[in-house]
């Protein structure tokens, strides 16, 4: 008697580099048990082919054009585990990424291939993997005093985020979902409420005149982690730039 084969488990991969994509899906592919059932250069593109191939998980990496990873992640967990895989090791990157719902963290360098096929099918089943950098920056925000209600306070609910449907992610922003009045002629939420405590103080020195590489010496941050921010930033300001963005925070105070 011949037992029915099992079923591959379906793959997308999400990386901006076409070199990096090539190369995962050649390699994922030749094993048996994985498929790779399609890819994405972006973030948005990430949630368009995910909602549309339903796959078993998400190879996401974090720095990607138009929409970024760590902005579509609460979309894609929403449809899939996702596993982050990015060259992006910055501590409060990985711990944004986790906190938002990543099934795990791989900083590309730090795994062997048996390592990366074992993480990814673990994901699938719940188990989380994360090489040294993130596991250092999880420890890190662990040890911190008042991590949790950190944590807590400084990031909007992915419960929120996902009131807003794909088709509303556009070029220019990720818009975000509202904090609604508190009631009957009550005034909405100030501007500075929108945003995370890092987002707010990142606005603070961009209305001060500071550029990223400023930004990032005095949050001791990488640049591309402030240009990450600013993103977000700008989408839950509804703002194209800089300027906008400064003379909307400066009328709200």
């Amino acid at each position: 008697m011949t037992w029915p084969q099992p079923q591959p488990l379906r793959v997308v991969i999400a990386d901006d580099n076409p070199v990096v994509r090539a190369g995962l899906a050649a390699l994922l592919t030749a094993h048996d048990d994985i498929a790779v059932v399609a890819e994405a250069a972006t973030g948005r593109e990430a949630c368009e082919v995910t909602a549309v191939h339903r796959p078993d998980v998400v190879l996401l990496d974090v720095r990607m054009p138009e929409v970024d990873g760590l902005s579509a992640l609460p979309y894609l967990v929403d449809m899939a585990p996702v596993l982050m895989l990015t060259y992006s090791g910055e501590a409060e990157t990985v711990q944004e990424a986790l906190r938002a719902g990543a099934g795990g963290y791989l900083v590309h360098g730090e795994f062997t291939t048996d390592q990366l096929l074992t993480a990814v099918r673990d994901t699938v089943r719940g188990r989380p993997h994360l090489t040294p950098t993130a596991t250092d920056a999880l420890l890190t925000h662990l040890k911190a005093p008042g991590a949790s209600a950190t944590a807590h306070n400084s990031h909007e609910h992915p419960q929120k985020l996902r009131l807003i449907t794909f088709n509303q992610l556009s070029r220019s922003q990720l818009p975000m979902a509202q904090s609604k009045p508190g009631g009957p002629g009550s005034a909405p939420d100030p501007l500075r409420a929108r945003l995370s405590a890092r987002e707010a103080e990142i606005m603070d020195l961009i209305a001060s005149g500071m550029n990223n590489h400023e930004i990032a010496a005095a949050c001791f941050i990488a640049e591309k982690t402030v240009k990450n921010h600013i993103n977000r930033i700008f989408a839950k300001l509804h703002s194209a730039s800089r300027a906008e963005a400064t003379a909307k925070w400066l009328e709200a105070r």
